[in-house]
């Protein structure tokens, strides 16, 4: 499906969530004891309960940014200055404040314990940009890195998206209002992007991180297959042969790194692998593991621009030299499989 026009997404989608959201909470009594009334026929604790919950948080959440954003907008003389500097670093502050919130009831509710172990972008270099260079594993891992980079770091993300995370509208406002991208895979020839991600990465300053994805996708079986048989269908068998020995991500693709790169050489690289939410992809994989009572951990590796390969073979061997390190760490530090259903009197203690 197609991503509507800005008009619709404006006029009609923000609205619609903002009404959505205004009902669900003076109705929010009734949900709730249905929920509690279904949750008995239904395996795990408070199973329907939690999902409820959780979705009512999340439409006041955007609903409440969405207003946020309308009131700045106004602020700047109706987006005259939103671009200014003052305000763009508002829209930083708010994104901040938003992400802490969401995160709390997250942790509060689904009992959610993060680590960060490495070395992350206070400890690598205070004072200078940072090439973030993550794993894909679903849009919990996407706004947990977020939140990291904002609210833990001081860092101002700069981020290359999947054109259909507009659909929510809150994140349609917002990233669109700061120095992100959104692409659409598949429709955007390769020179093209590359000079987008280039041009995004262009001035980063002391507090900045540009963010990328190389994978281009979360994690499947199948997307593996097809993504190795199009490296062999262009030639790359060294690649494609490197790929296959990897257990937990897609083969990167190097051409919007090596954009970054080029565009920012003075900026470090940071590599960035976490588990935890493996497997909360979709909606049915949010059902599936609630309720999650896990530990997610993420890991940092720090890269100075000093030791940065400098040619583009040796800067593709450097980043799947990267991929399989970050592919083994994952194999170590991967949650054990847990089963949709514990009895009680299995379950563990509550602290």
């Amino acid at each position: 499906m197609g991503l509507p026009p800005v008009w619709v997404r404006r006029l009609v989608l923000a609205p619609t969530v903002i009404l959505l959201a205004a009902t669900l909470v003076t109705t929010l009594p009734v949900w709730l004891l249905l929920a509690l009334a279904v949750s008995p026929l239904v395996p795990g604790r408070l199973r329907v309960p939690r999902l409820v919950f959780l979705l009512v948080v999340y439409l006041v959440w955007d609903a409440v940014a969405l207003v946020a954003l309308a009131v700045l907008w106004v602020a700047s003389g109706f987006g005259w200055r939103i671009r200014s500097p003052w305000f763009q670093r508002a829209h930083y502050v708010l994104t901040g404040f938003f992400l802490k919130t969401l995160f709390w009831f997250a942790r509060w509710s689904l009992h959610l314990e993060i680590e960060v172990v490495g070395t992350d972008p206070d400890t690598a270099q205070p004072g200078r940009p940072e090439i973030v260079v993550s794993r894909h594993a679903g849009p919990g891992d996407s706004v947990m890195l977020i939140h990291g980079l904002v609210n833990w770091f001081a860092r101002e993300p700069r981020i290359v998206l999947k054109a259909a995370l507009q659909w929510d509208p809150a994140v349609d406002v917002l990233l669109n209002r700061l120095p992100n991208r959104f692409i659409s895979p598949g429709r955007t020839r390769t020179a093209t992007l590359e000079e987008q991600i280039g041009e995004l990465a262009t001035g980063l300053d002391e507090n900045d991180a540009f963010v990328i994805f190389p994978e281009g996708g979360n994690f499947t079986p199948r997307r593996k297959v097809n993504a190795i048989a199009r490296l062999r269908a262009r030639g790359l068998h060294d690649m494609a042969g490197r790929a296959e020995r990897m257990r937990n991500l897609l083969p990167p693709k190097p051409g919007g790194l090596l954009a970054a790169i080029e565009a920012a050489p003075d900026a470090g690289v940071i590599f960035v692998a976490h588990t935890g939410l493996d497997r909360m992809v979709t909606v049915a994989d949010v059902w599936r593991e609630l309720p999650m009572d896990k530990k997610l951990v993420m890991r940092f590796w720090s890269v100075p621009p000093e030791e940065v390969p400098a040619g583009e073979q040796e800067r593709i061997d450097w980043l799947y030299d990267w991929w399989a390190r970050i592919d083994a760490w994952i194999d170590e530090n991967r949650p054990a499989p847990r089963p949709l259903w514990t009895p009680r009197t299995q379950a563990p203690p509550r602290a």
